[in-house]
């Protein structure tokens, strides 16, 4: 019963705290105070956080379940996003490919230690940095390209009993994977990314475990201190941006898991005939070719 009374608490909360942070911008975004820049650290990795979005999505879904086009559009955004992002980020992976065929050139053929990039004022590192930057483009894929590569239908599945089951059956199996592992495991991400960001950002080192009113006392000497040590004398220094791109990777796939949910819940009320709709999947090849015979 506690349980309970605590949750209702701060689902009631969490409306307040939505409606303050609308209307209190200053309070978390204005970063020229040390005190709203703790606030917005605090809270973003907070249980606060988490009834805001809470009741945003009780909101949403119940307006949705009135208007299922409130729904389809916020599937159709959301997807849209996924692809957008997921397409840019995949020529982190051409470009990897060509900066690993620039750094063998200069290495073995040229026999230059340094690689500087640039017009008048260039930017010159070392081999070694520029070899171990290549994993950055490595994370870029793997991080922003989730949700796309789940809109595409490209993760692996281990399928025992699935392709056996009927429409609704199958959209049940995915509202229930959707609610209680995908968004779940990225809200845990999250929450364990986020203060592992800002502990490599700023001085002094916010922790989960720290109260506001701790952090607001911390306030009063905080400054950057972004994150500069490689793993060697000469290597890639800015390792500041695998943490970022964890934060991302977690809310793509919250975003994305809240999109997968809708979808399955729209294709289960309105039926077989609603299956994939409005899904932009990329068509290459003979894919093409076998979608216009199909037209035809």
């Amino acid at each position: 019963m506690s349980g309970l009374i605590w949750f209702f608490e701060n689902l009631g909360l969490g409306v307040y705290n939505l409606f303050y942070a609308i209307t209190h911008p200053a309070s978390w975004l204005d970063w020229s105070q040390n005190e709203s820049m703790m606030r917005f650290i605090y809270y973003g990795g907070s249980v606060e956080f988490f009834f805001v979005l809470l009741v945003i999505f009780f909101a949403f879904t119940a307006i949705g379940l009135w208007k299922h086009w409130v729904l389809w559009g916020a599937v159709r955004v959301l997807e849209a996003f996924a692809n957008g992002t997921g397409r840019l980020f995949a020529w982190a992976g051409l470009l990897m490919v060509l900066q690993q065929i620039i750094i063998i050139f200069i290495q073995r053929i040229f026999a230059n230690s340094q690689i500087s990039v640039g017009l008048g004022s260039s930017f010159t590192r070392d081999i070694s940095w520029w070899s171990e930057e290549l994993k950055l483009y490595n994370a870029m894929v793997v991080a922003m390209c989730v949700s796309y590569t789940f809109v595409q239908g490209g993760h692996v599945r281990v399928d025992l009993f699935y392709a056996a089951m009927g429409h609704r059956a199958k959209r049940v199996v995915d509202m229930f994977g959707a609610l209680f592992f995908m968004i779940p495991a990225a809200v845990l991400t999250w929450l364990y990314g986020w203060y592992f960001l800002w502990r490599h950002l700023v001085t002094p080192k916010p922790s989960a475990s720290d109260t506001l009113d701790r952090l607001l006392l911390k306030a009063r000497a905080l400054r950057w201190n972004v994150e500069t040590i490689g793993f060697s004398p000469n290597g890639f220094d800015a390792y500041f941006l695998f943490k970022i791109l964890l934060v991302a990777y977690a809310g793509l796939v919250f975003l994305h898991g809240i999109a997968f949910f809708y979808r399955s819940l729209l294709e289960w009320i309105e039926g077989p005939e609603s299956a994939d709709k409005y899904l932009d999947r990329d068509r290459l090849g003979n894919e093409e070719a076998d979608l216009a015979a199909e037209n035809s």
